[in-house]
């Protein structure tokens, strides 16, 4: 009976998985929350995130935090877990690689790109990918200065150019924009200028290439919506083939009660997932249907909302109370398809 079974499944990895994994790719974002690692930098403004404190953030806390995120990863895809992955709020490359060698992860021989940014905080955007999979061109970050406020620190965009299927490319850009504490209107300024860098490098590069494949990825603190992305960028719905970007989160505007991100009872989605038109263009060699565009809206990493109603993201601390869960944001997940 156990060599039946041991058949039945080394069969069912041999035929299934490998079919599944030829012909599709899986591409995700997540904002991990202050995913910090407890040692003191003196170069970064981290100190609430140390055993001594505000937080109390031990290495124990750190290990659980690192274990949820792990735990997000290997889940959202199914059976198998997301070839590349951009992240948001990760502090160093310590937390990644330990991320990538000290959990379930492994298993799928994760390697990460990470820069360090000039952020205050010294949370950072970074990559992660299956070396089994992905083959990694070129990365560098791409710093953001503000012309009309030279003095503020601020996170880089991370570009990477990735190679997949053995013989394609595309280009990835990773994104966690200024956020809206201080207010919408004191802070569009600074989301804009974001878009306008980020609209430059896009178009230098299909300039070169009209038919690139690129995905943009990020935490933009904007809504699909909202000047930045969808005048700026000027990423329009899937409908709108004509459009160099399209925003597969366009989808969800009317829906309710869904998001990655939730302000007092509104769903929104702050993170998204914005591509070149190449993909949908039934000729290409890489197609994405917009159906399998997706919020990983899972019981694992929400609870109940019981001040205001229906379901939250599950956190790691609400306030200053520990609370062990994952993070503020949902990710999110597309899949590219070879198109034969």
């Amino acid at each position: 009976m156990k060599l039946f079974c041991l058949f039945i499944l080394t069969f069912f990895n041999s035929l299934g998985f490998s079919q599944i994994d030829s012909s599709n790719f899986c591409i995700a974002f997540y904002n991990v929350e202050n995913f910090f690692d407890p040692s003191n930098d003196s170069l970064k403004n981290d100190d609430s995130y140390t055993p001594q404190g505000l937080n109390r953030w031990t290495f124990s806390k750190m290990i659980h935090k690192r274990n949820q995120i792990a735990k997000v990863i290997l889940a959202l895809n199914g059976w198998s877990p997301p070839d590349m992955m951009g992240l948001a709020e990760v502090e160093n490359g310590k937390v990644l690689k330990d991320l990538c060698i000290q959990t379930g992860l492994k298993k799928y021989r994760y390697n990460y790109i990470h820069f360090d940014s000039k952020d205050l905080r010294g949370i950072d955007v970074a990559f992660i990918y299956r070396m089994d999979r992905v083959n990694i061109l070129e990365s560098h970050p791409i710093p953001i200065i503000f012309p009309f406020d030279t003095a503020s620190k601020n996170r880089d965009i991370l570009y990477v150019k990735v190679q997949v299927f053995q013989k394609d490319s595309i280009h990835l850009f990773i994104n966690h924009w200024t956020s809206r504490f201080g207010g919408y209107g004191a802070t569009i300024l600074k989301r804009n200028f974001y878009a306008k860098i980020l609209k430059q490098k896009v178009d230098s590069i299909l300039n070169l290439e009209p038919n690139a494949a690129i995905v943009i990825m990020g935490d933009f603190n904007d809504y699909p919506t909202d000047e930045s992305i969808y005048q700026i960028l000027n990423a329009k719905e899937w409908s709108e083939k004509n459009h160099k970007l399209i925003n597969l989160m366009l989808k969800y505007q009317n829906i309710q009660n869904i998001g990655t991100h939730k302000n007092e009872e509104f769903w929104g989605c702050l993170d998204q997932m914005i591509v070149s038109n190449i993909f949908f263009n039934p000729n290409s060699k890489m197609i994405i249907n917009p159906e399998d565009q997706n919020i990983f809206q899972s019981d694992l990493i929400t609870i109940l909302d019981e001040k205001f109603g229906g379901i939250k993201p599950y956190r790691t601390f609400e306030g200053a109370k520990y609370k062990g869960g994952y993070s503020d944001h949902l990710p999110v997940y597309t899949k590219i398809k070879m198109n034969h």
